[in-house]
């Protein structure tokens, strides 16, 4: 059995978990103690390691066939020290891992203006956020070349679950654009990134860049109200553009001022990828059935 180490052990991690120590015998990169007991339960093997203390980091060399990187970057820069950190421990050792799947982000691709673009669309990432993660596929890619790993990206839009939904936000009021004013937005559920993840680790192939998308983009505010109507709150007011930007904060409205359709048909072809919830419809309708069993 192959020995599969997580980086990045998150929601999607353990929603793909179940699945994962069907296959592989599963190591768990933790920085906190407090988890261990979780993952051992769960049934994978805890591994002390911080991707902020590149001293941990010296006990993976050597320890993984395949690496399931989840990992997000700091929260300063443009480049993501802790992927460079990650490369630079599983370097040491003659022994490197045959693939290495990375979850990354739409948002390299900047703003699209609301084409639709598939993965030969070319990255220009407007947030440094964005130029990180950018920075960490770069790095990665370029670690595949150099040793022969099969290293593939997928590269994730908004991500929602029951647990994932902008409940609070529009208790709170917040607004959102008006509709001619709107962007185009891209949502992948949860347990979908999850099943892409382990289909990546099998059939991706070598440098390889992935959509990891459902089948329909939304208006940014029209995935609001389905929010809102589905569970009973009050829809978000939309404001003109200027407005909105006076009241939002930069965080909030760097998602608003990006726009792009994501094609995901590499994922169905070459992933052979059977999306749970092709629309965000559907998505908010299983986290409502699952909120209120």
């Amino acid at each position: 059995m192959q020995n599969l180490l997580i980086v990045g052990c998150g929601d999607v991690a353990r929603r793909a978990l179940p699945t994962l120590t069907s296959r592989y015998r599963v190591l768990a990169l933790l920085r906190d103690p407090a988890k261990c007991a979780l993952w051992r339960a769960a049934g994978a093997i805890p591994v002390p390691g911080d991707l902020d203390a590149p001293r941990s980091l010296a006990r993976i060399a050597g320890l993984a066939d395949l690496v399931l990187h989840l990992a997000p970057p700091g929260d300063s820069g443009v480049i993501d020290l802790r992927t460079r950190r990650l490369i630079s421990a599983l370097s040491h050792s003659r022994s490197l891992p045959r693939r290495l799947v990375y979850i990354s982000t739409s948002g390299v691709y900047g703003d699209c203006a609301g084409a639709l673009i598939d993965e030969t669309r070319e990255a220009r990432p407007q947030t440094p956020r964005a130029c990180r993660r950018l920075d960490a596929e770069q790095q990665l890619r370029a670690f595949g070349r150099r040793h022969q790993v099969n290293v593939s990206i997928l590269r994730a839009p908004g991500i929602y679950a029951a647990d994932r939904l902008p409940l609070e936000r529009l208790r709170a009021g917040m607004p959102v654009l008006l509709a001619e004013d709107d962007v185009f937005t891209n949502h992948i559920h949860a347990d979908d990134l999850a099943a892409m993840a382990v289909a990546a680790l099998r059939r991706a192939l070598p440098g390889r860049v992935y959509n990891a998308c459902d089948d329909a983009p939304t208006k940014m505010a029209d995935y609001f109200d389905i929010v809102a109507d589905r569970f009973g709150v009050p829809r978000a007011p939309r404001l003109a553009r200027d407005e909105a930007r006076q009241r939002l904060s930069p965080a909030s409205w760097s998602f608003m001022s990006e726009s792009r359709r994501l094609v995901n048909r590499r994922i169905k072809k070459e992933l052979q990828i059977r999306l749970r919830h092709p629309r965000v419809e559907d998505g908010v309708l299983a986290a409502w059935h699952e909120r209120n069993p």
